[in-house]
């Protein structure tokens, strides 16, 4: 599949907090692999909660030979602390980062010396020049605490042009959401390619929950017909697979560059998904 668009496929995992969930995850990157991703990325904690899991994770996972990029957030971090962590990664011959703004966990007292993504992507160029493929992320539907879509919009293209170079969007249910915002993004002088993330449907409960809690609309007619499925876990992820895999076909015959999958750590919906693509 990946030779038939510009970015190809990638797939998100987050670090495991368990060996049974480490041995998994081996097994589902191998899976994966076989796809040719053009490169794996791996989530970060609020607040970098989860660093050392996620560098550990970053080196089992690119075991596969597959590029993968480590997700840096910089909410609750100081320039002293990204910078090191840069000089890690460097070291370690990692090329591709995620840069995000992150969230702040509770209990955490400061925000740290950088404020918002863009700072951070300013940061990483400013210290390291032209090392790292840098992607952002982008929200379709605006991020949750935006005031505004104009001001997320805004806001999006201030971090692209601090030196991304990719982005990948928050995941949705509706191809013209993404449409629409990779139109209105480009209007206001984005380049960058804006691949959109994908979100397999298994879970009715964890996927409301999820939903709920980043801003991302499930159209009713599909919460409707996830509801009318109760408990029937092989027919939510039948219905899922089809859904999804409509909607990524209609993405990609209407040009997106690509598409990132958040796999939750498991490979064979992302896999059946892809099966169904012309």
């Amino acid at each position: 599949m990946s030779s038939s668009y510009p970015l190809g496929i990638s797939f998100e995992f987050f670090p495991p907090n368990t060996e049974a969930g480490r041995e998994k995850l081996t097994g589902v990157r191998d899976a994966l692999a076989e796809r040719d991703p053009r490169f794996f990325s791996v989530t970060y904690g609020a607040g970098g909660s989860t660093q050392g899991r996620t560098l550990s994770t970053v080196r089992s996972v690119r075991e596969s030979g597959i590029t993968t990029a480590p997700h840096l957030s910089c909410i609750g971090s100081e320039k002293a602390q990204l910078r090191d962590l840069l000089a890690q990664y460097r070291e370690e011959g990692i090329d591709s980062l995620v840069a995000l703004r992150g969230d702040l966990p509770s209990g955490m007292g400061g925000i740290g010396e950088l404020r918002y993504a863009n700072e951070l992507v300013a940061f990483i160029r400013e210290e390291t020049g032209d090392h790292f493929e840098i992607a952002v992320a982008a929200y379709p539907e605006s991020h949750p605490q935006a005031p505004s879509f104009e001001r997320d919009l805004e806001n999006f293209a201030r971090k692209v042009k601090a030196g991304a170079d990719l982005a990948i969007t928050q995941y949705f249910f509706t191809a013209e959401a993404y449409f629409h915002f990779v139109e209105r993004a480009q209007a206001l002088g984005v380049e960058a390619p804006i691949v959109p993330g994908i979100m397999p449907i298994t879970n009715y409960t964890k996927l409301a929950r999820f939903s709920d809690a980043c801003g991302a609309e499930i159209p009713r007619w599909i919460r409707k017909q996830l509801e009318a499925y109760g408990d029937d876990s092989e027919a939510i992820a039948a219905f899922g697979t089809e859904v999804v895999s409509r909607l990524c076909q209609r993405l990609l015959d209407g040009g997106a560059p690509g598409l990132h999958f958040y796999t939750l750590n498991q490979a064979e919906p992302c896999l059946r998904i892809l099966d169904n693509l012309a």
